[in-house]
């Protein structure tokens, strides 16, 4: 892991990308993994990442992240959305 990470940061210096930028995005990616793992939950997230709820719900809105899209994009799509298997029998 350490050697991929050395690897995306010299990409993104290379890439121009500053380091205010860098450190916004690495936050934003990393709650919103532990958001995704909790199912959104944001009291089960902050726990986990060892802050206070208020604390994290207040770093959620300074990065843009939508709660309600994280736990949306968690739920089954609706039967309409969803693909058909076709079920065979086995012949005996």
């Amino acid at each position: 892991m350490k050697r991929e990470l050395e690897i995306l940061v010299a990409a993104m210096h290379t890439g121009g990308i500053t380091y205010a930028e860098a450190v916004r995005e690495f936050k934003r990616r990393y709650l919103l993994t532990v958001l995704a793992n909790n199912k959104g939950n944001q009291c089960k997230a902050a726990k986990e990442l060892g802050m206070h709820r208020n604390t994290l719900s207040r770093t959620i809105a300074e990065l843009d992240i939508d709660p309600a899209q994280v736990r949306n994009g968690l739920k089954r799509p609706p039967r309409s959305e969803r693909p058909v298997f076709e079920v065979k029998q086995a012949v005996r």
